[in-house]
């Protein structure tokens, strides 16, 4: 009874779908929020569950077929499979046998079905490939997605390959790198502790460890007793390696076969040097022995074999073969040659011999033969072999040259002319070696043979002049232009002016001039010749034939002596590149034919005053008066002539008639300058208040007007003259900065912000006066206003290298080097951000970039004085006397007029006699080193 309950509870206890087929589209745990996932399974590789398949996975042919009969046998008649239209899904007489009824009313259906698939066949063919493309396009395989990177893999190059990393192991760590037995070395002590003899209690000698420790197993033969030491062993072992050697280093006849210290080292000898693969060159061995084969007479193909022998390490086999080719084709002299470069020198000088009985007439090999010989006398007599085979090289008569003595090598070119007529080369080595006379016929006998080639005249126009015979030189080069000519010789302007260049070079001046006065007017126009001749002078001088450019401006002032400015570049030429007594004879003649021109008389006043020739300067600029009678520059060059000299006197008298003549603003204004200087204050006013009636306009008269009422203390008059000044001048930017720094002086800072604030509106986008303004606020000690104003400055005037330079040391250091990378990108030709950047790399004691960046200032702007001043500076504390020298003689050669601390100083009153010179010093004096 118990039984039974016990089953009856079992059965009742079982759930009824347990054993039963999951119904379709069942998904465990769906209805507490599971959902299904497909896997790669049951996709394919890389697809995409709703890919269209394109049959690459499907199942074979044989299991479709019988899962079609399946599906044919298991036909669905229910009901809700019925349509009313088309029927049962499934065929209802598949069963019942097939007639031929059946058979002809299939046929007719296929054929109607075959004519109506086949009017609509390109229609749904072109449908389904765009449809299939649009697919593809916005749903691409994988493979199609990696197919730009697969294509470049195409450039991947081997080393790039070998660094890529190898695929991480993706298992768990513990399984990627098991634990291993590590075991834990016990030092010399405890083993030879035990091996004295001494036993542990720990373990049992009657266990299998026991026999594991030394000591604890029964002494017997292989029980070690006594210390053992285990640097001994090392020695012992050492010295039995040394035994060893010892007995292999010498044969039975004594010579030694193993260097016992360098035995390692030879072994390194025997690597080849080739670092490819070996598969390669037994393909290349392949190859090219197959050529050899198939062509021996091709020599290119012994060569290859040979030098693949020769970078694998094989250089007998390379001989072997080489002398091989040799033998096959004994008329290549690249054979030889390859032949006798692989062999050691004297086996290579029997080659070479062999090779010339084969090819007699081969000048390389001979060459090659001479190279190989060591003494000089055997180099000559395989030079005179090889002439008696080939007496026409020119090559072989040049090295057989070369060998002889002067006198040898004469009689040598003698019989080289002879038998190389058409040589020039050899032709003007032997006129070098002869005597005049005998000279002078042998360049009659090359003209002779070559009536083609002009270095042959041009060598005959050298030679008379070098003997003294100046009258022929323009005579030959007169006549090789019309014999070349008549020979059918194209006259080349360029190569002749570079035989110009060369004869000037070589010393001979007057063959260099009558070249360039034969050739300058070949093929000019004529409405070109001006420019063309100055392009021509400027060239030579580039090429530092200077008097080849004399040439060239001698001739063009001379077929144009009134034009001006070719006597200006002459003159300017002999400036730079002549000498004063040049210079002033140049001047001479273009002021006779250019009388009009100041510039000229001017230039050669300031020669002669530099020369210290003071009453020759006033000859010419009295000249100068009598041609330019109301000239204004002539009459300022003579005031300064003679204030310059001290005779302040007659520089008065002559302003004076100047203000008569020539009232003009630039007189009036040296007037009342040269009064300022000397002091005579009211005088300097009078003229300054005369001048400002007449010439209201010229801002400079008022501002020398506020800076003497300055000087004098008078600082309200100074503001009036400012305060009229702007009213009459507003444009002009000094005028406003004056203004505004006399009120700072006076203690008025509202007033200087406000007169700078109307300068900007009446200026826009003027720097200096957004300089100034910043200036006053860090002066005033207000660093947050000036940082503001620098900020609007920037953006009004993003350009103003001025601005760029004070923000780059407003900045603090740390700040400073990004401050000047945005200034030089911003203006990066700028020479006051130039200059800032040079200050910058010498507060952080980076020299030599700082005298590079200094160069690159003065190179860009020479005109500015603040950057030659910083640099001397610079030279002065941290350079040698000699650049110190070079940086000064650079500074007088420019002339600098610009600059804020330069103008400080070269325009007060007090400095009014300072040179240049005494201006960079002046001014060094005033800077501070740069922090």
């Amino acid at each position: 009874m118990s039984n039974i309950t016990a089953a009856v509870i079992a059965n009742r206890n079982k759930k009824h779908f347990l054993g039963v087929p999951a119904p379709l589209g069942y998904v465990a745990g769906v209805g507490r929020g599971a959902t299904g996932f497909t896997t790669r399974s049951d996709i394919g590789p890389a697809r995409d569950a709703n890919d269209v398949s394109d049959d690459r996975h499907a199942p074979p042919a044989t299991k479709r077929k019988k899962k079609d009969e399946e599906e044919e046998e298991d036909e669905d008649l229910n009901d809700s499979n019925y349509d009313e239209f088309s029927g049962y899904s499934g065929s209802l007489f598949s069963k019942d046998p097939y007639d031929k009824d059946d058979e002809e009313a299939d046929a007719i259906y296929d054929s109607i079905e075959k004519r109506m698939d086949e009017k609509r066949k390109e229609y749904r063919d072109r449908r389904l490939r765009e449809d299939l493309e649009r697919y593809r396009q916005e749903r691409p395989k994988i493979q199609q997605q990696f197919s730009d990177l697969k294509r470049s893999l195409a450039t991947v190059t081997t080393e790039e390959w070998s660094t890529i990393p190898e695929v991480g192991d993706s298992r768990n760590r513990k399984q990627r790198n098991p634990r291993a037995e590590k075991f834990t070395p016990l030092p010399d002590s405890v083993l030879s502790r035990n091996l004295g003899g001494e036993t542990t209690s720990s373990l049992d000698a009657s266990s299998g460890l026991a026999s594991m420790v030394p000591g604890v197993a029964t002494p017997g033969m292989l029980t070690p007793t006594g210390d053992l030491d285990l640097r001994k062993i090392g020695q012992a072992r050492n010295t039995l390696m040394n035994v060893k050697l010892s007995q292999v280093s010498d044969s039975v006849t004594g010579q030694t076969v193993v260097d016992p210290k360098g035995y390692l080292t030879d072994l390194q000898s025997m690597i080849p040097t080739y670092g490819g693969d070996i598969n390669d060159i037994k393909k290349a061995r392949l190859l090219l022995k197959s050529v050899r084969e198939t062509n021996p007479n091709h020599p290119p193909a012994w060569i290859a074999s040979a030098r693949l022998e020769e970078v694998t390490g094989k250089v007998q086999m390379a001989r072997n073969l080489i002398m091989r080719g040799c033998e096959i084709n004994p008329q290549s002299e690249d054979l030889w040659l390859e032949a006798a470069r692989l062999q050691p020198p004297d086996t290579a000088k029997a080659v070479i011999a062999q090779a010339a009985r084969h090819i007699p007439t081969s000048v390389r090999i001979w060459i090659k033969a001479a190279d190989l010989e060591t003494e000089t006398k055997a180099k000559r007599r395989v030079f005179r072999k090889a002439l008696e085979h080939i007496p026409n090289s020119v090559r072989l008569w040049k090295a057989a040259v070369e060998l002889e003595n002067p006198d040898d090598a004469r009689i040598l070119l003698s019989r080289a002319v002879e038998c190389c007529n058409t040589s020039v080369e050899l032709w003007l080595a032997l006129a070098r070696l002869e005597t005049y006379e005998n000279a002078r016929k042998v360049l009659n006998k090359a003209r002779e043979n070559i009536p083609t080639d002009r270095q042959i005249w041009t060598t005959a126009a050298k030679l008379e002049e070098a003997n003294g015979n100046i009258h022929m030189v323009e005579k030959i080069v007169d006549r090789s232009l019309t014999s070349l000519t008549a020979n059918g010789v194209e006259i080349n302007r360029d190569h002749w002016f570079q035989e110009a260049i060369e004869a000037e070079k070589s010393g001979a001046v007057n063959c260099c001039q009558a070249i360039v006065k034969a050739v300058i007017g070949i093929g000019v126009e004529e409405e070109d010749r001006k420019q063309t001749w100055i392009d021509d002078a400027e060239f030579c001088a580039k090429e530092s034939a200077f008097e080849c450019a004399r040439a060239v401006y001698a001739h063009a002032l001379q077929m144009f002596p009134s034009k001006k400015s070719i006597w200006l570049r002459a003159a300017y030429f002999e400036k730079n590149h002549g000498t004063r007594e040049s210079l002033e004879a140049l001047l001479q003649r273009a002021v006779a034919h250019c009388p009009k021109s100041e510039i000229l008389w001017l230039m050669g006043a300031k020669s002669k005053w530099m020369a210290g020739d003071v009453p020759a300067a006033r000859g010419i600029l009295s000249l100068a008066f009598q041609a330019n009678p109301n000239s204004e520059d002539i009459w300022l060059a003579a005031v300064k002539l003679e204030s310059e000299n001290s005779e302040y006197e007659r520089a008065r008298r002559l302003l004076a008639k100047a203000r008569g003549s020539a009232p003009t603003p630039r007189v009036m204004m040296k007037s009342a300058r040269l009064e300022w200087a000397l002091e005579r204050f009211d005088e300097a006013l009078r003229l300054l208040a005369e001048a400002v009636e007449v010439f209201p306009e010229f801002p400079k008269l008022w501002m020398m007007k506020g800076q003497i009422e300055e000087q004098q203390r008078r600082t309200d008059d100074a503001a009036a003259t400012y305060t009229l000044a702007l009213k009459k001048c507003p444009t002009s930017i000094p005028l406003w900065i004056l203004s505004a720094n006399l009120e700072e002086r006076k203690g008025v800072l509202t007033k200087a912000r406000s007169i700078l604030e109307r300068g900007r509106l009446r200026n826009p986008k003027v720097a200096v006066l957004w300089l100034e303004a910043i200036r006053v606020e860090l002066r005033a000690g207000l660093k947050e206003i000036a940082s503001t104003m620098m900020a609007r400055a920037l953006q009004e005037c993003p350009n103003a290298g001025e601005l760029w330079a004070e923000a780059i040391f407003m900045e603090t250091k740390p700040q400073r080097k990004t401050k000047s990378v945005d200034a030089l990108k911003k203006c990066e030709h700028d020479p006051h951000v130039l200059l800032a950047v040079s200050k910058l790399f010498w507060s952080e004691h980076k020299f030599s970039k700082c005298r590079d960046w200094f160069n690159r200032t003065v190179k860009i702007d020479p005109d500015l004085g603040d950057a030659w001043a910083y640099f001397y500076k610079f030279e002065l504390l941290h350079g040698t006397e000699q650049q110190q020298q070079e940086v000064l003689e650079r500074c007088i050669a420019a002339e600098p007029t610009h600059g804020e601390s330069w103008c400080s100083v070269s325009k007060c009153i007090r400095n009014w006699q300072f040179k240049t010179p005494d201006v960079l010093r002046a001014v060094v004096q005033k800077l501070s080193i740069p922090i």
